[in-house]
Protein backbone atom coordinates (compact mmCIF):
# COMPACT_ATOMS: atom_id res chain seq x y z
CA UNK A 1 0.00 0.00 0.00
CA UNK A 2 1.53 3.80 -0.74
CA UNK A 3 2.07 6.26 1.52
CA UNK A 4 -1.30 8.26 0.09
CA UNK A 5 -3.52 5.39 0.22
CA UNK A 6 -2.54 4.90 3.90
CA UNK A 7 -3.34 8.62 4.15
CA UNK A 8 -6.47 8.77 2.10
CA UNK A 9 -7.70 6.05 4.75
CA UNK A 10 -6.80 8.24 7.79
CA UNK A 11 -8.59 11.17 6.60
CA UNK A 12 -11.44 8.92 5.54
CA UNK A 13 -11.79 7.55 8.93
CA UNK A 14 -10.50 10.15 11.12
CA UNK A 15 -11.12 13.62 9.41
CA UNK A 16 -14.35 12.98 7.82
CA UNK A 17 -16.01 15.43 9.41
CA UNK A 18 -13.59 18.30 8.17
CA UNK A 19 -14.17 17.19 4.44
CA UNK A 20 -16.58 19.38 2.15
CA UNK A 21 -16.09 16.43 -0.41
CA UNK A 22 -14.75 13.27 -0.56
CA UNK A 23 -10.96 13.04 -0.50
CA UNK A 24 -9.82 11.99 -3.89
CA UNK A 25 -6.78 10.20 -4.70
CA UNK A 26 -4.89 10.79 -8.09
CA UNK A 27 -1.29 9.44 -10.33
CA UNK A 28 0.94 11.39 -7.18
CA UNK A 29 -0.99 13.19 -4.57
CA UNK A 30 -3.86 13.01 -2.26
CA UNK A 31 -6.61 16.04 -2.61
CA UNK A 32 -8.68 17.28 -0.37
CA UNK A 33 -11.86 20.22 -0.18
CA UNK A 34 -12.12 21.39 3.47
CA UNK A 35 -15.61 22.66 4.61
CA UNK A 36 -14.16 26.33 4.25
CA UNK A 37 -13.73 25.70 0.68
CA UNK A 38 -10.16 25.04 1.83
CA UNK A 39 -8.55 22.82 -1.69
CA UNK A 40 -4.81 20.93 -0.35
CA UNK A 41 -3.09 18.98 -1.99
CA UNK A 42 -1.10 16.63 -0.39
CA UNK A 43 2.34 15.09 -1.57
CA UNK A 44 4.28 12.24 -0.02
CA UNK A 45 7.87 11.22 -1.38
CA UNK A 46 8.30 9.50 1.87
CA UNK A 47 7.67 9.89 5.62
CA UNK A 48 9.88 13.37 6.20
CA UNK A 49 9.60 14.41 2.37
CA UNK A 50 6.35 16.20 1.28
CA UNK A 51 4.72 18.91 0.16
CA UNK A 52 1.33 20.05 1.51
CA UNK A 53 -0.19 23.04 -0.95
CA UNK A 54 -3.61 24.48 -0.31
CA UNK A 55 -5.43 27.33 -2.45
CA UNK A 56 -7.72 29.16 0.51
CA UNK A 57 -10.82 28.93 -1.79
CA UNK A 58 -11.69 27.51 -5.44
CA UNK A 59 -12.06 30.84 -6.57
CA UNK A 60 -10.17 32.57 -8.93
CA UNK A 61 -9.16 35.28 -5.50
CA UNK A 62 -7.90 32.45 -3.75
CA UNK A 63 -4.55 32.78 -2.43
CA UNK A 64 -2.04 29.52 -2.28
CA UNK A 65 0.05 28.51 0.69
CA UNK A 66 2.40 25.64 1.55
CA UNK A 67 4.35 23.36 3.34
CA UNK A 68 7.41 21.09 2.14
CA UNK A 69 10.47 20.12 2.84
CA UNK A 70 12.86 21.05 -0.12
CA UNK A 71 16.45 21.77 1.82
CA UNK A 72 16.69 25.33 0.28
CA UNK A 73 16.06 27.38 3.20
CA UNK A 74 19.01 26.56 5.67
CA UNK A 75 18.46 29.99 7.45
CA UNK A 76 15.00 29.08 9.32
CA UNK A 77 14.93 27.39 12.64
CA UNK A 78 12.57 24.46 11.12
CA UNK A 79 14.60 23.77 8.17
CA UNK A 80 14.42 21.50 5.78
CA UNK A 81 10.52 22.25 6.62
CA UNK A 82 9.06 25.11 5.97
CA UNK A 83 5.97 27.92 5.09
CA UNK A 84 5.28 29.47 1.74
CA UNK A 85 3.11 32.40 2.36
CA UNK A 86 0.61 34.01 0.60
CA UNK A 87 2.48 36.92 -0.37
CA UNK A 88 5.53 34.93 -1.56
CA UNK A 89 7.92 34.82 1.49
CA UNK A 90 9.37 31.50 3.46
CA UNK A 91 9.04 31.70 7.09
CA UNK A 92 9.78 29.04 9.37
CA UNK A 93 6.86 25.86 9.43
CA UNK A 94 4.18 26.42 12.17
CA UNK A 95 2.67 22.89 12.30
CA UNK A 96 4.74 20.07 10.69
CA UNK A 97 7.72 18.27 11.35
CA UNK A 98 9.55 15.49 9.28
CA UNK A 99 9.87 13.39 12.66
CA UNK A 100 6.20 13.08 13.17
CA UNK A 101 4.36 10.53 11.07
CA UNK A 102 2.56 11.89 8.13
CA UNK A 103 -0.85 11.17 9.54
CA UNK A 104 -0.06 13.47 12.85
CA UNK A 105 1.36 16.20 10.06
CA UNK A 106 -1.69 16.29 8.14
CA UNK A 107 -3.80 16.09 11.09
CA UNK A 108 -2.51 19.27 12.17
CA UNK A 109 -2.75 20.91 8.98
CA UNK A 110 -6.08 20.03 8.55
CA UNK A 111 -7.06 21.12 11.88
CA UNK A 112 -5.19 24.47 11.61
CA UNK A 113 -6.81 25.54 7.51
CA UNK A 114 -10.07 24.82 9.15
CA UNK A 115 -9.66 27.44 11.60
CA UNK A 116 -7.46 29.79 9.59
CA UNK A 117 -6.53 29.02 5.88
CA UNK A 118 -3.71 31.87 5.71
CA UNK A 119 -2.35 30.56 9.52
CA UNK A 120 -2.72 34.24 10.94
CA UNK A 121 -3.12 32.50 14.15
CA UNK A 122 0.35 31.33 13.65
CA UNK A 123 1.80 34.94 13.40
CA UNK A 124 2.78 33.90 9.33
Amino acid sequence: MSLHTELLDYVERAHEGALLAPARLSQDALNLVLRNGVVLTVRYAAPDAYSLRWRTSADIDGVELGIDTAPVHPQLETTPNHLHRADGSVAADPLTDPRRSPQENLARVIDALGRDPQLADFGT
